[in-house]
């Protein structure tokens, strides 16, 4: 049987007003498993309080919504997409080292494959695992997703893993670097009534070159509206896979608490887009509001122990052999520190659930349950 974690709401009212009273946090308030807001209900259509069917809030329209498609936000068709990720994707693979371990790579895409089946993208995907240690996950446009080895190691959870490839796949589905590129040409556009006013002046050529430079920083990364979105919808996307969405903000906790510990090893991706208290706060209100509750989530496998324990010993092997080779090793062992990359928590081969705390209560219990984490 599947291990199952449950909460029991007897006596939560009670005993938060005693928290509270002697000057202390109630567990909903300090621990990330466990979400503060009071989880709304569906009526009996199944649509929760206040969401218009068929809408970016609506989690059952999820693959028949077009968010972000080609109009006056986004000057580029999905070939055109598809073509210029393709272009990044080559040279990439080009100065890349990858993890071509046929155990390691089948899973990845299985995990990624899911995620994207439940989502919005109407473009295929190839998902490829590259190694390296950086705690990193990279979607271009037009479907071609890498997951960097350092992001799976660093994970606990299969759910923790799932969010962050949920949350790269969700840029793409709602085509954001088209729409961040589109907004470069409108700012382009914008300049040219300023040169024309200076009389092509140097005055004007300076302004012009100036922006010039300052788009390629402002574009390169995603806007704070973008990564909004992309948390809204990637918490949709693992919700509807069948993943405990909370794992999404429990690993982007983790990573910051990572990067004060031990610089450098987290992405500078994360560090362009942290997640801020009001960006955990609206996940976790979106995750209570907009998402019908579930008895039970899919947590973690212990397929995903034995293929981060796998990945482990392939990377140590690839440190010693570097080390013998003479060149410098980045290779770590395992995120969980022991020394075979094996999780003590594996041994069961049935998925581990976890079922919704409705009432907002750290209190614990238990209960059982299948082990399937399949679509809605």
């Amino acid at each position: 049987m599947p291990t199952v974690s449950g909460q029991d709401s007897s006596g939560d009212q009670d005993d938060q007003a005693t928290n509270e009273k002697n000057g202390k946090k109630s567990l909903a308030q300090t621990d990330p498993n466990v979400n503060p807001f009071p989880q709304a209900q569906p009526d009996k259509n199944g649509m929760m309080p206040g969401v218009k069917q068929g809408t970016i809030d609506d989690v059952s329209a999820v693959g028949t919504r077009n968010i972000g498609a080609r109009g006056m936000g986004n000057w580029y068709s999905t070939e055109s997409e598809i073509k210029m990720g393709k272009q990044y994707a080559d040279e990439i693979e080009k100065s890349t080292r990858f993890i071509n371990d046929p155990v390691v790579t089948e899973y990845v895409n299985r995990i990624g494959q899911n995620i994207v089946k439940n989502s919005d993208c109407k473009v295929p995907f190839t998902i490829k695992v590259i190694d390296t240690d950086e705690i990193n996950a990279m979607a271009l446009p037009g479907g071609f997703f890498y997951v960097n080895s350092g992001l799976i190691l660093a994970a606990d959870e299969e759910a923790e893993l799932a969010g962050v490839m949920a949350h790269e796949t969700a840029h793409v589905c709602a085509h954001h670097a088209a729409r961040e590129m589109t907004r470069a040409n409108y700012a382009q556009i914008g300049m040219v009534p300023l040169i024309m006013m200076t009389g092509y002046s140097w005055t004007g050529y300076g302004i012009y070159e100036a922006t010039q430079l300052m788009i390629p920083i402002t574009f390169l990364e995603f806007s704070r509206e973008f990564e909004a979105q992309a948390d809204y919808l990637g918490v949709q996307y693992m919700y509807r896979a069948g993943y405990d969405p909370q794992a999404f903000v429990t690993f982007f906790e983790k990573i910051e608490n990572l990067e004060k510990t031990k610089p450098g090893a987290v992405a500078r991706v994360f560090e362009n887009h942290p997640q801020t208290p009001d960006r955990i706060q609206h996940t976790e209100e979106e995750i209570a509001s907009i998402l019908p509750p579930k008895d039970q989530y899919l947590v973690t496998t212990s397929e995903f122990n034995d293929v981060k324990a796998r990945l482990a010993r392939i990377e140590n092997k690839r440190r010693i052999t570097d080390k013998q080779k003479g060149k410098p090793s980045l290779r770590r062992v395992s995120s969980n520190g022991s020394p075979d990359g094996t999780d003590s928590t594996s041994g069961s081969d049935q998925p581990t659930l976890h079922r919704r705390d409705d009432s907002g209560s750290g209190s614990s219990g238990s209960g059982s349950g299948s082990g399937s984490g399949g679509n809605n």
